[in-house]
């Protein structure tokens, strides 16, 4: 049996706003908002050359279940270049872009298959091989019902089975928690791939079948840092291998810049500025948060006597008109520095307390937050990275105001 070749991609977000983003010039905040939009056209130029044998799209093609028109028009355009490259195109829609919203609709071409809003089966045939593919979209914007008792067991083995789900997994509290599934569940289906959305960060739950999510094609905030795009993949019946394609037209990232041996404001900005040069040399724009990090006692005294707003603004202005585009939304330092003994005995006994929590006590701490109609679209649920990062910016403003105490 002769293998196939896909692309997998999931949670395009087209035209999302980037709530949030502080300091940007209007031209800035336009290139982030078209980041969405550059991300997707990578992903449609990429499959235009090298002729996948189809696209699954596995939810929240759009950001708002109000679908804006311009979102629309360029996923019709991408689609219809995918149309006239002769690619077959199965996508669902998942809770950002339920079938229940109330947008003008875009006619979208023949090559385009829309899962509904019950699980459905569409079938290819890619070289005289017989491809079956199921999945749904979501009628409303909250499924917190199990899915998967609806997709068929396969029963045909001389065909291949792709199961599209946008969905968590059953205990995984870091998303919302829509249409659960266990791995066992899917492994019940004997699918031969299980291509997954919802979930931003790129992970494999299972190898043997591949349980998948590609992540997003375009960060949206720091905590979707890194490089996003999607995968190809060319599956057999007895092996899948993967290629990452990246997309990013803007990354988020945290650089932490070591301090030692600084005397002077003129040598901690060039520290800084070399770090960004060096990030977007391998990386290309970017939107930023900087730690300082790693004092002695001269760079200690230095940062002590600057205001972290007032070393921002000078870092924006000579970063002002970079021929890569660069934001810097967020400086702060992590000064474990100490001139003479110990911690004071009331910021260990503090800092011990934290690192007693385990990860779901500060989820529990915060749930009224994670609950709250308003607040839980925008915020995410901490991970171990984010609470070390509290953790260590706690103690530096303990020890900050200890400090102008003496």
């Amino acid at each position: 049996m002769s293998s196939i070749r896909f692309i997998h991609t999931a949670d395009l977000h087209l035209d999302s706003p980037f709530k949030g983003m502080t300091g940007l010039s209007t031209a800035a905040l336009q290139t982030v908002r078209n980041s969405t939009f550059a991300a997707f056209h990578r992903l449609i130029e990429h499959a235009v050359a090298s002729k996948p044998d189809f696209v699954v799209i596995v939810g929240d093609v759009y950001d708002g279940e109000d679908r804006s028109l311009r979102a629309q028009l360029k996923f019709q355009q991408g689609m219809e270049r995918l149309h006239e490259a002769g690619i077959p195109v199965i996508l669902s829609y998942g809770n950002h872009d339920h079938l229940s919203g109330n947008w003008t609709r875009f006619k979208l071409p023949p090559n385009v298959y829309e899962c509904k809003e019950h699980v459905d089966k569409v079938t290819l045939t890619v070289r005289g091989q017989e491809v079956s593919l199921y999945g749904f979209s979501y009628p409303q914007r909250h499924i917190r019902q199990e899915m998967v008792s609806q997709f068929p067991v396969a029963t045909e083995r001389n065909a291949f089975h792709i199961g599209l789900l946008h969905g968590s997994q059953s205990g995984n509290e870091t998303h919302d928690v829509y249409a659960p599934f266990t791995i066992d569940e899917l492994l019940a289906k004997q699918y031969d791939y299980w291509a997954l959305g919802h979930i931003h960060l790129r992970q494999h739950l299972h190898e043997d079948p591949p349980i998948v999510y590609p992540g997003n094609l375009q960060g949206r905030h720091r905590n979707e840092a890194g490089e996003k795009g999607f995968y190809e993949v060319e599956l057999s019946k007895t092996e899948a291998a993967f290629t990452f394609v990246p997309t990013s037209a803007i990354q988020f990232a945290t650089l932490r810049i070591p301090c030692q041996q600084l005397r002077h404001v003129n040598e901690l900005l060039e520290t800084i500025q070399q770090a960004i040069e060096a990030f977007l040399t391998e990386n290309g724009p970017a939107i930023l948060d900087l730690e300082l990090q790693q004092f002695d006692a001269n760079s200690a005294s230095l940062v002590e006597q600057n205001e972290e707003e007032l070393l921002m603004e000078m870092l924006t202005e000579q970063l002002e008109g970079h021929e890569t585009f660069v934001s810097v939304q967020r400086l702060t330092s992590v000064n474990n520095y100490r001139a003479a003994g110990e911690h004071d005995a009331l910021v260990t006994s503090i800092l011990a307390q934290m690192d007693r929590w385990e990860l779901d006590e500060w989820h529990e701490q915060l749930e009224d937050v994670y609950s709250n109609v308003r607040t839980r679209r925008y915020v995410e649920r901490l991970t171990e990275e984010q609470v070390q990062t509290i953790r260590q910016r706690a103690e530096q403003l303990l020890l900050n105001e200890l400090q102008a105490e003496k």
